[in-house]
């Protein structure tokens, strides 16, 4: 007994010594007052960080000497249990810890079960044999030794000892039991009957402080087959070991639970939610700031078990909203920065969990997250020097945020990862005088070195592709931040992106994390990496002048005739692709035989306008137009070549290259193959809705009768664009195979991969060899979704005029409140959606809206002089309208709409 009650004594006088960090109240507000603080301030942070693992570390050595670490077989002469180790007093042991602590001397891991000195003679209280027994007299004892509420509720977790309370407890207190759903309810049921929270506070605080604790709370409950006597017999075996030890925190560890049982912890917590938030939001949110510093000194000293910590991350991540500021704005980014130290592994794990879980609260923690990065965003003024990349607070909730990404997916419909359409494979186009300009200019041999796409740790460890994602959780929208988005500088991001990652630099680039930004964003990172990309082809040529080389050809010119536009184009495109496929990467100047406009954008606009109107009409025999969904398919009875097709995937990737829209209307499944994922039976629902409804209620039909009422073989027919019907056998011998209850998934799926991939094999795979010629280097695969992919190519869909109105901006005398523009804003509000068309296409040279809406498009409207009778005219290339101040709104109307209805070619004005 004199030992232990030496050791107790050593261990109060060692949490004395600490108490400059967790005695008070006020100093533990302070403390995590200074951790927010230390966002930006990293010399502080670290200082903090070594001085709490420094005495973390002395402690494990003090109870490594006095009690062992409960290994029979330990060899460590510092540690007790190896009987190597002589009796120490605890103050000798607490000078020897230090010693032990400078020498960096070995630690040993903890065991479940602790084997104590045998010297010592540690003997549990009559009354307490049973955990729940001994953690129910340590709450009475608690609460007899408290002076009044309001010093409990200020201070909840605070390890006082007997003579300080004035009461003397004859039991050791210990550090807390860990929680279950039982233990809670009971808590809550006394807090609101008698309207004091100290019990509650103080059993939050002491399962929450403590990642051992927490990560042993809410264990699922053995079966009943082991609640016979030798369950009894082991319980009352961990029990009597958890009295014995005298190291509060290893024991938690020895009762080794069967797993975190989430259901019952998210129970647990919607009780909670019936008590009063005031009574323990503010002891909680305190309980999660230390619970996320001391999870990052475990983590980033691997003292903890890994899967220990992933349940305290699920546990911290299922209290509910507690509606203090406090916890947003300290504590949650405390847990966050704690989680960035799990290794790729742990991360795969919380990820599944999660999906697997928590699919309720992923919403919870995915909106919490985001009010995080917002409220940061918008109440931090970011400058060059400190970026959004700089800010600790918003990268670490970002890199969390991605962990629930992925965990999203997994919980959503997800399909094979086989079907992917085969790689392209392009012959690596390399300039003779690459080598011999190397020592002269760099940069020579960039555009030579593909860069190897950037693919996510993470994703490789979950082995999941967005591709595969056929319907998230929740929709991948909800992942996006404005705010954040709007104030992200592209040119440093992609900077960012481009460099090395390392420990030393901690370069953050948010087009590492995609999900998060709009679309609009992620389209202007891809249009600086394109613009690098063609001043670096630029300055190339021009040093290839220099040495004499080659004549200067700065740029991708094309010199057509609008008459023969697409003879014109693909014959000079396909010339090109055979000779030097590298010149693709060249901006793209557009010149119309016979016409003095000069190309700074618009004439590539109108260019690719035109286009897309012949080529994908029917009349020209490569694709076909679907009527119900309005979109065109490719025709597998087509009689043009391969490299007819090949040379259309051209002309789509310039247009994303050169970052126009386009006027197609291809259904979604091209976009996926496009990317990678080959069509399935998902995808007829947006290729024909008609077929995709018929073969959906087959799969649903469950009587016995399906071969009568369908009467449907394994042969198929389809029309031709001659309107012929072409016979097709999916399998051998189809036509004497009947689809039944058995076989009725195969048929659909064979029946879809016939349509969406076979049908058309040759015909898609030259067109996304085109395709993929101009894009290979880009990072359009890794930072936008199909669907995203199609807004890039066709625009946004939403034409919001009032937008538009917004952004516009005002030149040579005319304002917002001058009377024509007043007049202009009137009649363009009241025009028919194909005149707001015709007037976008006017004005910017398309009539398509861009990506991220009509506010994104910087129009401007220039006074054109006075009164007269000359018709609007428009800079295509910069989105300049040129408006003469009419007399009245009628002469106005009449002039746009002459304007906008008849206008076509380029001229100098």
């Amino acid at each position: 007994m004199n030992s232990k009650s030496e050791t107790d004594e050593a261990s109060r006088g060692s949490e004395a010594s600490s108490s400059n960090n967790e005695s008070t109240p006020s100093d533990s507000k302070g403390h995590t007052e200074a951790s927010l603080c230390a966002e930006t301030s990293s010399n502080k942070t670290r200082d903090i960080m070594k001085r709490a693992a420094a005495r973390q570390l002395i402690e494990r050595y003090f109870y490594q000497l006095v009690d062992g670490c409960g290994n029979p077989n330990c060899d460590n002469q510092y540690c007790a249990s190896s009987g190597e180790a002589r009796n120490l007093t605890p103050n000798e042991a607490a000078a020897e810890a230090i010693k032990l602590f400078y020498k960096e001397a070995r630690l040993c891991d903890t065991l479940p079960n602790k084997v104590p000195r045998t010297e010592v003679n540690s003997v549990c209280a009559s009354g307490a044999s049973t955990a729940g027994t001994t953690s129910n007299i340590t709450m009475k004892n608690d609460l007899e030794c408290q002076n009044d509420s309001a010093s409990c509720s200020t201070s909840p977790f605070k390890p006082e000892s007997s003579q300080q309370d004035g009461c003397q407890s004859p039991l050791r207190r210990n550090n807390g039991a860990p929680l279950t759903e039982e233990r809670i309810y009971e808590l809550c049921d006394e807090c609101l009957q008698t309207k004091k929270p100290q019990v509650l506070i103080r059993a939050l605080g002491e399962a929450f402080t403590q990642p051992a604790i927490l990560a042993r709370c809410f264990q699922r409950k053995l079966s009943d087959g082991h609640t016979g006597s030798e369950g009894k017999k082991k319980i009352d075996k961990e029990s009597k070991a958890m009295c014995s030890s005298s190291d509060p925190d290893k024991d938690v560890d020895s009762v080794a639970g069967p797993g975190l049982d989430v259901a019952s912890c998210r129970r647990a917590f919607q009780y909670l939610a019936k008590v009063p938030s005031e009574y323990y939001s503010s002891a909680l949110v305190t309980a999660l700031c230390t619970l996320g510093e001391n999870l990052t000194i475990e983590l980033q000293y691997k003292k903890m078990s890994l899967d220990d910590a992933v349940n305290c991350f699920v546990i911290a991540f299922e209290v509910p909203d507690l509606g203090c500021s406090d916890y947003l704005e300290i504590a949650l980014p405390l847990l966050c920065i704690s989680i960035e130290r799990l290794p790729i592994k742990a991360q795969a794990k919380l990820a599944r969990v999660w999906a697997q879980h928590c699919k309720e609260s992923l919403r919870h923690i995915l909106e919490t997250l985001q009010q995080l990065i917002t409220l940061r965003v918008i109440s931090t003024n970011y400058v060059r020097h400190f970026t959004v990349q700089d800010d600790t607070t918003v990268t670490m909730a970002t890199k969390v945020m991605k962990i629930v990404y992925y965990a999203n997916m997994l919980a959503g419909v997800m399909e094979p990862s086989t079907l992917r359409e085969e790689p392209v494979v392009i012959t690596s186009q390399l300039d003779p005088l690459g080598d011999a300009l190397d020592h002269l200019y760099p940069l020579s041999s960039l555009k030579n070195s593909k860069q190897i796409p950037y693919e996510d740790p993470l994703a490789i460890e979950l082995d999941i592709n967005v591709l595969d994602a056929r319907k998230p959780y929740l929709p991948f929208e909800e992942f996006y931040n404005e705010p954040l988005s709007d104030t992200i500088e592209m040119d440093i991001d992609l900077a960012n992106c481009k460099s090395e990652i390392d420990e030393i630099g901690h370069k953050f680039s948010f087009l590492k994390y995609p999900f998060i930004l709009t679309a609009a964003t992620k389209s202007l990172g891809l249009y600086y990496e394109n613009r690098i990309r063609m001043y670096s082809e630029r300055r190339v040529s021009l040093l290839h002048a220099v040495v004499g080389a080659a004549s200067p050809m700065p740029f991708l010119r094309l010199k057509v005739r609008r008459s023969h536009i697409i003879d014109d184009a693909l014959v000079e495109l396909e010339m090109i692709a055979m000779e030097r496929a590298l010149d693709l990467k060249k901006q793209l100047v557009v010149e119309f035989e016979g016409e003095q406009g000069i190309d700074e954008g618009g004439v590539s606009k109108e260019f690719f306008q035109l286009v897309v109107e012949q080529i994908f009409n029917p009349d020209y025999g490569m694709f076909t137009q679907r009527q119900d969904e309005h979109t065109v398919w490719f025709n597998p009875t087509s009689f043009e070549t391969e490299a007819q097709f090949t040379l259309i995937g051209i002309v789509l990737g310039l247009a994303i290259y050169n970052n126009i829209i386009l006027a197609v209307n291809f259904p979604m499944v091209v976009y996926r193959k496009l990317m990678g994922k080959k069509g399935s039976f998902e995808d007829l629902a947006d290729w024909n809705a008609t077929l995709y409804n018929g073969l959906k209620d087959m799969l649903e039909y469950t009587e016995n009768d399906l071969e009568e009422v369908y009467y449907q073989t394994f042969r198929i027919c389809y029309t031709d664009v001659f309107g012929n019907n072409i016979f097709q056998d999916l399998k051998e011998n189809g036509d004497n195979i009947f689809v039944t209850q058995d076989n009725k998934r195969e048929f659909v799926d064979l029946y879809a991969d016939f349509l969406l991939n076979k049908s058309v094999e040759t015909q898609f795979k030259a067109f996304r060899r085109g395709f993929v010629m101009v894009t290979d280097e880009s990072q359009l695969g890794t930072l936008f979704r199909p669907e995203e992919v199609e807004t890039l190519v066709c625009g946004s869909k939403n034409f919001d005029f009032n937008e538009l109105e917004k952004s516009t901006e005002y030149d040579g005398g005319y304002t917002s409140e001058s009377q024509t523009i007043k007049d202009f804003w009137s009649i363009v509000h009241s025009l028919s959606l194909e005149d707001k068309r015709k007037l976008l296409q006017f004005t910017t040279g398309s009539d398509r809206v861009p990506v991220g809406g009509l506010s994104h498009l910087k129009l401007v409207i220039a006074r054109n002089g006075p009164d007269c009778a000359r018709l609007p005219t428009a800079h295509t290339c910069f989105n300049i309208l040129l408006l003469p101040e009419y007399e009245s709104k009628e002469k106005l109307q009449d002039r746009l709409m002459k304007a906008i209805s008849y206008s076509k070619g380029f001229g100098i004005i």
